[in-house]
């Protein structure tokens, strides 16, 4: 049986919703940048209010290309929706199925639980993939309103980003493994995502927190000027191996999950 083919379906219309959802955004963010790059009031908001502009991920210029791909869509509106998605399938995918107490019967199936585990990561990234890849594309047709921004960069955020949603995903399963409650996914991952979006986007304005942005996935995903510079290889590394540690300390605690 094929448990990630099945899980997409239950879950494609709200798929369908985001990925329309998020190119027609991303469409109305790029055709407007030509009525604001020449404002000067944007950057005058991030320099006389930063800590407020640093609550939605803003820092630097708004009226540059990445700054207004930055400030609108990648290092706030972007990952919000991809972590809604991740947690809110994280949680549902083992715990929520435990209290509905129809995991028991994914898990009779001929199938290693380490399996039937690795087959729903598939499908969380199945399901994160179109709404990062539509986004992409729809940005790349900022060009034709003269938001001109280098694409390997964008891909490279793109692909940060979908890290980044797989490792708050993961970690919502793996709660959802170690408590057998939706309710503790969502909540502690949910918190632990805000606490660490907040170390990220007060680092650069709050100078005792700096050291602690190498504390948030954020940081490595979309906090160092990603767009800007290109995704460091490093930085790309360390999101794997948080996937990684994630999915295979998820794979573990499944295996030992009480299915009711």
């Amino acid at each position: 049986m094929n448990i990630t083919g099945l899980d997409q379906r239950l879950r494609r219309r709200s798929l369908i919703g985001y990925a329309l959802g998020m190119g027609l955004y991303t469409l109305v963010v790029v055709a407007m940048y030509p009525a604001f790059k020449n404002s000067t009031t944007l950057d005058e908001f991030t320099e006389q209010s930063p800590g407020t502009a640093a609550l939605f991920g803003i820092s630097g210029s708004l009226t540059s290309p990445t700054g207004w791909l930055n400030a609108n869509i990648y290092n706030n509106f972007l990952p919000l929706i991809v972590l809604l998605i991740a947690i809110g399938y994280g949680a549902a995918c083992i715990a929520g199925q435990d209290e509905d107490q129809t995991l028991g019967f994914v898990a009779t199936l001929p199938l290693t639980r380490r399996r039937i585990a690795a087959e729903k990561l598939t499908a969380m990234a199945a399901l994160l993939v179109p709404v990062i890849a539509v986004t992409f594309v729809c940005a790349l047709a900022g060009r034709a309103f003269d938001l001109d921004v280098d694409v390997w960069h964008l891909l490279g955020v793109s692909i940060a980003v979908l890290l980044l949603g797989l490792a708050f995903g993961a970690f919502a399963m793996l709660i959802g493994a170690l408590t057998g409650a939706r309710a503790s996914a969502l909540g502690i991952t949910s918190a632990v995502a805000a606490t660490t979006y907040l170390l990220n986007s007060l680092a650069p304005v709050v100078d005792w927190l700096k050291p602690a942005r190498y504390l948030s996935p954020f940081f490595y995903a979309v906090g160092d000027n990603q767009l800007d510079d290109g995704l460091s290889p490093w930085w790309a590394l360390v999101l794997l191996a948080l996937v990684a540690v994630l999915v295979g300390t998820t794979l573990i605690a499944f295996e030992r999950l009480d299915i009711h």
